[in-house]
């Protein structure tokens, strides 16, 4: 029984997203590491692809099974070879049927075998047949995000507007990368288009032998713009020290750092300092910080929900970029859309504010507390806010350094990805009296 090594690994990356809740951007590193280069492309693509269109692939194959019921094994096996029939001209119909089969078999599902030949044969001619109740599910299964993440969205952005925001989420984005304190000097990324949000971000519309070489060496460092705004929106006086409290994996840290980093071994005109919840994510922000060239970068454990390990009033500038649900980088990381539930947000509300209050504490008089998420939700950005604000009168909010047209009304910061093309970002600045 010889099966594909990508479809092979595209089923157990999916399985374990399944089942373990992993993260494709975990996990793909792994098992894409034994692949050929093609087999890793068509890996990639296949998991990633699914993902984005898991809910309509299952509305198909449902209405395909006549409500039988099947095995996790089964409907992975059955959503890649759909997805390769209707979605991947190149690949022959027969050779998505017969790995779906094999991969079947090699689930120890063998009786599963026949009715999985028979959904795969019938899927091309069923995809225009699928019905829906009412728009809100038809936007749901045609865009693969649950139904009560549509209606949330479509309550305070309009159906339209949801329509549009979901629809962005399954577009691949385009890879955005800043160079390092290694690549300062690096010419090799003029031949790509500049942002025209952040000076330092480049654009490419796909990871070439360039782009490769240059990340292998440790010159370059892969970031959405969005995320560069936020880190692009830092300023730190001279002599001035910073704290990045939530800083793990430590993008935005590394992107400060290049910035202001020491101009000789004797300049400690500036502190930099960036902490995390446990030793695990301070050993990664350690060594990525490392990669970046920004290891005079302080690095402290806490747990910031509950205090900060820091005298009151020291430091010039905060940045509190909260943990979140992350639905601004559903295009980046596609499965955030399954694992979310509608109680979730209550939670996060409460640790962002605990965070942010906890770290309001650190800032001198005269200093800038930037407040960041990568999340869409109001309850993780302009209520925080507001809840933020009725409990002191020793912060005012202030305008941050950022493009015009991410400015709302309530005098934040707003990007989104059918709007933008980059992640759907939140920032606030406040200014301590």
């Amino acid at each position: 029984m010889k099966i594909s090594p990508a479809r092979t690994a595209a089923f157990d990356v999916l399985l374990k997203i399944e089942r373990d809740g992993s993260f494709s951007s975990v996990l793909l590193p792994i098992f894409e590491e034994r692949l050929s280069v093609v087999d890793r492309a068509l890996c990639h693509e296949l998991v990633l692809g699914i993902l984005r269109l898991q809910i309509w692939l299952d509305h198909l194959i449902d209405y395909l099974a006549g409500g039988r019921k099947l095995d996790t094994e089964v409907r992975i096996a059955l959503r890649l070879g759909v997805f390769q029939i209707l979605c991947l001209d190149r690949i022959p119909d027969h050779a998505a049927v017969n790995d779906s089969v094999n991969l079947v078999v090699r689930a120890r599902k063998s009786s599963a075998k026949t009715l999985v030949n028979a959904i795969l044969r019938k899927s091309r001619s069923a995809s225009d047949k699928l019905t829906f109740v009412d728009e809100i599910e038809r936007i749901s299964v045609e865009t693969s995000h649950p139904r009560w993440l549509i209606e949330k969205w479509s309550a305070e952005f309009g159906i339209k507007e949801t329509e549009q925001i979901a629809g962005a989420n399954n577009i691949p984005a385009p890879l955005a990368f800043r160079r390092t304190l290694r690549g300062k000097e690096t010419i090799g990324v003029n031949a790509y288009r500049q942002s025209e949000f952040v000076s330092s971000c480049f654009i490419s519309k796909s990871f070439d032998a360039n782009l490769r070489e240059l990340a292998d060496r440790g010159e370059i460092y892969f970031q959405d713009e969005a995320s560069q705004i936020v880190a692009n929106a830092i300023e730190l006086p001279m002599n001035g020290k910073f704290l990045d409290v939530c800083a793990a994996p430590g993008s935005k840290t590394g992107a400060v750092a290049v910035h202001f980093a020491p101009q000789s071994d004797e300049d400690h005109s500036r502190r930099l300092v960036a902490g995390d919840l446990n030793h695990q994510r301070l050993l990664f922000l350690k060594e990525n910080l490392g990669k970046q060239g920004v290891d005079f970068v302080d690095i402290v454990e806490y747990d910031a929900a509950k205090g900060l390990p820091f005298a009151p009033e020291i430091f010039d500038v905060v940045l509190v970029d909260a943990p979140c649900s992350g639905t601004g980088t559903i295009r980046h990381n596609p499965e955030i859309r399954y694992f979310l539930s509608p109680g979730d947000f209550a939670g996060l509300q409460e640790t962002q504010l605990d965070i942010l209050l906890n770290a309001s504490k650190l800032l001198k008089p005269g200093g800038t507390l930037v407040y960041s998420t990568c999340s869409l939700e109001t309850e993780e950005n302009e209520e925080v806010c507001s809840r933020f604000l009725s409990t002191t009168s020793e912060f005012r909010t202030v305008l941050p350094d950022v493009p015009d047209r991410f400015i709302s009304e309530e005098q934040f910061v707003r990007t989104f990805p059918h709007r933008d093309d980059i992640d759907g970002f939140f920032i606030a600045q406040f200014t301590r009296l």
